[in-house]
Formats: structure tokens, sequence, C-alpha cells
């Protein structure tokens, strides 16, 4: 990747960590709506915090969660230091463990071919793959 094309990801991922972010979480993990809601703790300070993520469910249990800024955002540093999360999803809350970073080569099999398409034409190259419990309460 060259500075330019790394800058104009950088200057997105600021963009939306500040803005689109935001009002991405007032429908983030709601029922009909493609965006889930990640609750993660912070690694440092302690705090809770919620990052607006897409979560495709698999079929064993687990959801992938693709990686468009890479492994360095603070969210997956966040969960990965933990081990679990929550998650809301389409209004449903999952605890999710085992967090894994997993390449296309493995995540792809697990997902529908129109999401390998999109994915791949963003250039995502990496996923969060998780386990995933379902929780009592409702979103």
């Amino acid at each position: 990747m060259t500075r330019t094309a790394s800058g104009k990801r950088d200057a997105l991922r600021t963009f939306n960590k500040h803005v689109l972010n935001p009002v991405m979480l007032l429908l983030a993990g709601r029922r009909h709506w493609y965006a889930a809601a990640l609750r993660h703790t912070g690694r440092r300070s302690g705090r809770s915090f919620t990052t607006p993520v897409v979560a495709q469910p698999v079929a064993d249990d687990g959801f992938v969660i693709p990686l468009p800024y890479g492994t360095g955002v603070d969210w997956l540093r966040n969960v990965c230091a933990a081990g679990r999360a929550s998650l809301d999803v389409h209004g449903r809350h999952y605890l999710i463990t085992d967090p894994r970073i997993v390449g296309a080569q493995e995540a792809f099999p697990l997902i529908p071919a129109r999401l390998q398409r999109t994915w791949r034409r963003f250039g995502i190259e990496q996923y969060l793959l998780v386990r995933a419990l379902p929780a009592d309460e409702p979103t």
C-alpha cells in the first residue's frame, strides 16, 4: 500500500470514529439494521465502550467480523486482550468468546458468496472469528 492509500485509510478511519460511528450507534444492533453493536472493556482504562461493526453469523455458533482497518484498532485489541465481549446483532444479545484473527482463506468458506465478493472488493484481508453464546436479555 502506498503512503497516499494509507493516509486516505487513516483519514477515513478518523472520520468514522468521530463522526459516523456515533450516528451508527443509534441503530447498531437493532433488529432490521445491518450493523452490530460490539460492547467491550478498555484494556488499560477499564472503561466500557461500544463500537459498531459488521458481524456475519456462521454455522458453528459464532460470527465473522471483517477488519477493514487492520488489526491495530483499539476495539480489536480490547476484545483480544479480554478474550470476550458482548455483541448485539439484529435485536439479539450474544456473549462472544475465543476471539481469533484469521485470513480470508479461513473466513470465506464460512460466509455467503455475496459477502465474499463485497469484502474482497473492499480489500479486506483479515477477519475476527468469535464463538457466540446467546444471552437471555433481548436488545
